[in-house]
């Protein structure tokens, strides 16, 4: 069995229940979720002309292959109703990256991990710190707790009190 953190996030068609329905797919697909963060309300990253957005981190394990487990989160994204043209950074009603695969670094045509952006992002970061603060970046050798420190990215992360 192999630990991954996932980034789950959607603005569009009630994001809460997008977060819902996501997660009930990825246990369905024989992911199962060790720990999961709270649920965040953050203002949308790169292309901000667009609805806030619902994100949370989750760690999961399964059994799939980095490789695997993107395709099967990509199949995920689809039969939620996500294009598969869609605008980078735009408007989503679900959105899953792997940040983490154990401590492995790939760096693939189609995969990058870690999250080439994990430590840019506010919205990745606090969740992500809720449950492994201490995980070690295996690029940059920094835990979680240092890169949220260390963040340029000041936009505001506010915890809800939403549940799934």
């Amino acid at each position: 069995m192999f630990i991954s953190y996932l980034l789950l996030g959607s603005n569009l068609n009630l994001p809460l229940e997008q977060l819902r329905r996501a997660k009930e797919l990825l246990q369905k697909n024989s992911i199962h979720i060790i720990a999961q963060s709270k649920i965040y309300h953050t203002a949308a990253w790169g292309n901000t002309h667009q609805p806030d957005f619902l994100n949370m981190v989750m760690q999961v394990q399964s059994t799939l292959t980095p490789t695997d487990l993107l395709l099967t989160l990509k199949q995920i994204e689809k039969q939620m109703g996500r294009p598969d043209n869609y605008e980078h950074w735009g408007a989503r009603i679900i959105d899953i990256d792997i940040l983490y695969y154990q401590n492995k670094v790939i760096d693939l045509q189609n995969l990058h991990i870690p999250h080439p952006y994990l430590h840019q992002r506010r919205f990745t970061l606090v969740p992500l710190n809720d449950i492994a603060p201490d995980f070690i970046h295996p690029k940059l050798q920094q835990s979680n707790k240092q890169l949220l420190k260390n963040c340029s990215d000041t936009s505001i992360v506010t915890e809800t009190n939403l549940k799934l």
